[in-house]
Parts: structure tokens; sequence; C-alpha cells
């Protein structure tokens, strides 16, 4: 039934980007000093979850490179790598200066030293889930690189201002803004049906069942991938001829305890405790949250940022919040209708 595995993948960067054809051109012609060996500006990527982000981001520096010998890209998830040196470090070690880098006692001024000093091939660096860092303050120290280009992804580029100085903000402000919206369900038809053509036998589902997938997934289309990848993977596994509305159903429900599992286990200890609060003793308010989340912790983080990690897990559908900002509350997001099969 699998033809072709690697297009099921969520990491999968196809050949051609279904229905960002204006972003990939807003974020090419960003990048396109880098070609004629010129700095090129910052690039602010933001939208939903699922909406191509990173995909379109991977999708034009792969592009560059191809076109260009002496240009090169580094990826850092910053979700996982969310503190100040973790992050410089993969970049580092992406550029082959982390050889004799210790985590313990190197300190984050020498690792942003060796930054000024490499001078190897001009590289963009993509940083996703950039509103994940604990010290953004890193964004202006690379941002003062000239030969690194920056593709800064992010949500909400209001929470990620939030959380950054003034003299940040004043960079971020003036950076090209590439900005993504939900796709509408016949977009998300096309993207599954390409990856439908390439990763799996002909007519083993058809386009009714491919257009509710895209219509359970409401715009988000990482869930869309993921509800096929586990659709085919177990009528694969239980060698039947077809993808059948049972199967699919049972995939949506499995696909989406992934993603949410993912998620989980993507949170800084930090978050995990907030989402534990909640879990816990939800609904509550910001404030009570707070409270008990400090009773919990050491070295607890501020109102503030408590109140940012509690919007990121509301965009990652792991919590839900309720009422305006005054008197909000916060729940767990309990499963979805999945009515469309």
């Amino acid at each position: 039934m699998i033809r072709d595995a690697r297009v099921l993948r969520a990491g999968f960067v196809p050949r051609e980007v279904e229905h960002r054809d204006a972003e990939v051109n807003h974020l090419s012609t960003v990048l396109e000093p880098l070609t004629d060996g010129e700095p090129a500006e910052t690039a602010l990527v933001t939208g939903p979850s699922g909406v191509g982000k990173t995909c379109v981001s991977q999708f034009v520096t792969e592009r560059l490179r191809e076109e260009r010998l002496d240009v090169e890209a580094t990826y850092v998830n910053c979700w996982r790598n969310y503190t100040r040196f973790r992050t410089l470090y993969q970049i580092l070690d992406d550029l082959g200066q982390s050889v004799d880098v210790h985590r313990q006692s190197t300190p984050h001024d020498e690792l942003v030293d060796r930054l000024q000093r490499f001078d190897g091939a001009r590289r963009v660096i993509i940083l996703d889930e950039v509103d994940q860092l604990e010290d953004p303050s890193i964004l202006y120290d690379l941002h003062t690189l000239s030969q690194f280009a920056l593709i800064c992804i992010a949500n909400e580029e209001e929470t990620l201002f939030s959380r950054v100085d003034d003299r940040v903000v004043s960079r971020l402000r003036s950076s090209e803004h590439v900005r993504m919206e939900r796709y509408h369900n016949d977009q998300l038809f096309d993207i599954l049906d390409a990856r439908v053509r390439w990763g799996l036998e002909p007519d083993v589902i058809t386009d009714d069942q491919v257009y509710r997938i895209a219509d359970a997934a409401a715009g988000d289309a990482r869930l869309a991938i993921g509800i096929l990848r586990t659709a085919a993977s177990k009528a694969d596994r239980e060698q039947c001829e077809l993808i059948t509305d049972d199967v699919l159903l049972e995939a949506a429900t499995d696909a989406r305890a992934q993603i949410k599992q993912k998620s989980l286990e993507a949170l800084t200890p930090h978050q995990r405790a907030v989402y534990d609060v909640v879990r816990d003793h939800g609904p509550l308010s910001p404030n009570d949250i707070h409270a008990r989340y400090v009773e919990n912790v050491e070295d607890p983080r501020t109102h503030r940022t408590v109140r940012t990690y509690l919007s990121k897990m509301e965009q990652y559908n792991l919590l839900e919040g309720e009422g305006t900002s005054r008197d909000r509350v916060y729940s767990v997001l309990e499963a979805r209708d999945l009515s469309p099969f």
C-alpha cells in the first residue's frame, strides 16, 4: 500500500510547496543578497501551528543551497534547545566549531566570539519556535553577525515581542515579516493529494476520504498529514487493500494523540509544571495557576512568563482558555469531535 514512506513523514520537504507561492517568493527575495555575497535581512516567519512555516523556510534554504555552493544552512529547534547555551552550541556544532566547548564551564560570550570569528561559507540560520527561548537576547547577538542570515519562526509575533528587550524588538519589527494563515480545506486537499499520489499505491483511498481528512484537520497540515500517515500505516500493517472509513476514524484519534504526546514531551520543565497544575486543578485563572506553580518548583518564572507558557500551550492544543483577558480560565483541551469520519 505504501509506495514511498518518505513523503508521508512529518519532516519531509517536498520538491514543490503547495499554496505558498507568495510566501516562498517573499522569503526567497529576503535571502537573495546571499547569492551575491551580501548580507541578508532577518526574516520573521509567523503563523499558527501546521501552516507550513518550517517547511517553507527549509524549502527556500534548500533551493538557495542548490543555486550556490558557498551558502549553507543550520536548523535549530529552540523548543528543544531553549537555553542560550544550547542554541549557541547547536549552531557551533553544525559549523564544526564545538569540539572543545564544555557545557558546564564555557562562558556564553566565548561562544558568541567564536561565531564572530567564523569565516566559512555564508549561512542561513533557521531558529524554529524562537519564542521558546528563555533568553531571547541571543537574537541580538546573531543579528549583528553579517555572515549569518536569520530566519526566526514563531506562532505570534506579538508574543515574541513581549518577551524581548527594546533593542531586539526594534530589530525584529524592522525585519521582513512573512505571515502565514491557516489553509482552507481545498488547499489541504491538494497538499494531501500530492502525498497520496507519490506515497501510496493507486486507488487505495478515495478523494472523498482525502477531503474529509482535510476537513477534520481544520487548517492544520501537520495534523492532516499525520492522519493520512497513521491510516496508511495501519492499513499496510493489517494488509488491507483499501483504507476504510473505520481505519480513518481510528487514525484521526491516534494522530491527534501522537501530536499531543509529542507536544507534551517537548515542554520545558517549567512549562510541564504549569501544564500539570492545570491538568490537576483546572479550570484556573492565570493568577491561581501561577500561585500553585510557584509552590511546586524551584526558581519559579515570573507571572508574565507563565502567561506566555499558557498562550503557547493553547496554540499547540494542549490547553484551552475561556473568557476575556480579565476573567480568562484555562483547562486541559479535551478530544474534539471527529464527525467528518
